[in-house]
């Protein structure tokens, strides 16, 4: 739904410029965007973003504590009339302190043609949810051919999505290993999980027996101002893929500097994070964006016996096209309210 045609379509549901649509964290989930819907929309914004079709500044950020970060993300995306803000904030420490989350997030959803806001939605759940459709983009395009192993390191929120998401890409599957510095964390994903994920989860020792027994590793753990590697350069071995979305957090320099491929998916953020001290050793030489790959312009993996590390620390054009899928949908079915300007 573009262009004309579809900015007429919202005025007959909307009274653009003088009312927005809003929409909770519950209506968001309750709205019925399925994993396959948010995978495809998902690669699709990948594609738009390493073909330069897409206009998104890289993020700019708050840090009022140590370790936290409060990010603004806008993005725009011409082809899929898609455009807004998304507000999001990490702070480590929030269920200890406080009993809360530790992310939280809004999105200001924007008529391209106008500039006028259409909706404010909670973004929480479109994180959670995007976040590991970056993850399985990047797997399909990296992973090696009919691998049967996957680690998740780290058991929160995007470790279970990841979980969840991860057999739509490799189908083939038989073992997924989890580890979580809260064991509690991981047997509750196993618990919870396994009904409906086909291979066996078997919750690890160690991160060592996770890095050493898959043949990709995730990990979704809290972004760090310092890395502090808790995984080895002599676990990692060739044919390995490594997808973070945590940054370096994890990884020693070491493992870094030798893959044979080392991607990420916005060279820009990247570069500015550099900026912010997050990669104190600077990054190493970088084959590829993520979106490059998905859209056919660079190739993925090539060879089984290559170490390929892939670093995707999230992006506001896949919040957007997310985003509107859903504006699109709460509009169709009633969902949410609307409120006056």
């Amino acid at each position: 739904m573009t262009g004309e045609s579809g900015r007429k379509w919202v005025e007959e549901h909307l009274k653009v410029g003088k009312e927005i649509l809003y929409l909770t964290q519950e209506e968001v989930k309750n709205i019925g965007l399925s994993d396959g819907e948010i995978l495809s929309l998902t690669e699709k914004a990948l594609a738009a973003h390493g073909e330069k079709r897409t206009e998104m500044p890289a993020k700019i950020g708050l840090h009022p504590l140590k370790d936290t970060l409060m990010h603004a993300m806008p993005a725009y995306l011409p082809d899929h009339s898609a455009c807004g803000i998304k507000w999001a904030s990490c702070f480590p420490d929030n269920r200890e302190r406080f009993g809360m989350p530790q992310t939280s997030g809004l999105l200001i959803y924007n008529d391209p043609e106008s500039g006028w806001p259409l909706a404010v939605m909670d973004a929480v759940w479109i994180t959670e949810k995007r976040t590991p459709a970056v993850t399985c983009v990047a797997a399909k395009h990296l992973a090696p051919a009919g691998v049967t192993t996957f680690g998740m390191i780290g058991c929160g929120v995007q470790g279970r999505a990841h979980v969840g998401m991860i057999e739509r890409v490799l189908a083939r599957l038989e073992t997924i290993y989890v580890y979580d510095v809260f064991e509690e964390a991981a047997r509750k994903l196993v618990l919870d999980l396994q009904p409906a994920v086909k291979a066996k989860i078997v919750k690890a020792g160690s991160i060592e027996e996770v890095v050493r027994s898959s043949k990709v590793v995730a990990s979704a753990t809290a972004i760090t101002a310092q890395p502090r590697p808790r995984i080895r350069d002599s676990w990692v071995r060739r044919g390995q893929t490594i997808l973070m979305c945590d940054m370096h957090s994890l990884y020693e320099d070491a493992t870094m500097k030798r893959a044979d491929k080392y991607l990420v998916d916005s060279i820009e953020e990247h570069e500015l994070f550099v900026g912010y001290g997050y990669y104190p050793d600077g990054l190493p030489e970088i084959y590829a964006e993520t979106g490059e790959v998905a859209a056919g312009l660079k190739k993925g993996r090539e060879n089984p016996e290559e170490l390929i590390v892939c670093n995707n620390v999230g992006m506001a054009v896949e919040d957007m096209m997310v985003a509107k899928a859903l504006f699109v949908r709460a509009l169709s079915t009633g969902a949410g309210r609307k409120l006056p300007l």
